[in-house]
């Protein structure tokens, strides 16, 4: 009797576990700086006059395509905030992290700890269930760009347009510290 008690604790606890991390991603990741042990936000990193290092990490309900967003808009932000109008994307890339959340459930009687024979294969005590978790990481350098520059160089965008496109879809910016 006492081991059904303690299988039915453990139980619990995993499950108020999963529960509690579970409601801790629900929602994408905020467009706000990296500060601090926080695992998502932007930073961004001045490697020259003209060059900064860009980036967004987004949690796991953060799309890819949030994530980029949020990618343009810091770089238009960075741009305007050094007196620029005009940048364009030296290098840029996208990167997905992908693990695994298992959640265990069914907990099997078994004769001591561990594996045990199960009909035709060694088993573990428990019925388990993993699933993919896919945080994206979008990475950039930029290169600022006076007004004549912008105008020979096909790549070039507007920092001005790039946030009044993605204003609606991110909300606005938020204030520079």
């Amino acid at each position: 009797m006492r081991s059904h008690t303690f299988a039915g604790a453990r139980t619990a606890v995993a499950f108020a576990l999963l529960v509690s991390l579970g409601g801790c991603a629900s929602q994408p990741a905020p467009y706000a700086p990296k500060t601090g042990d926080a695992s998502t936000g932007y930073t961004d990193t001045q490697l020259t006059a003209d060059r900064y290092r860009v980036t967004f990490t987004g949690n796991s309900s953060t799309d890819r395509q949030r994530v980029e967003d949020y990618l343009l808009m810091r770089s238009a932000q960075v741009t305007l905030n050094a007196g620029r109008n005009w940048f364009m994307f030296d290098t840029r890339t996208t990167e997905a992290k992908t693990t695994y959340m298992s959640t265990f459930s069914g907990w099997r009687e078994a004769r001591g700890h561990g594996w045990y024979w199960h009909s035709w294969t060694w088993a573990p005590p428990y019925d388990a269930v993993s699933r993919p978790i896919t945080r994206f990481q979008a990475y950039a350098e930029i290169v600022l760009l006076t007004d004549v520059q912008a105008k020979s160089e096909p790549r070039a965008l507007n920092a001005h347009d790039l946030i009044a496109h993605l204003q609606p879809v991110i909300g606005k910016p938020q204030e520079e510290k």
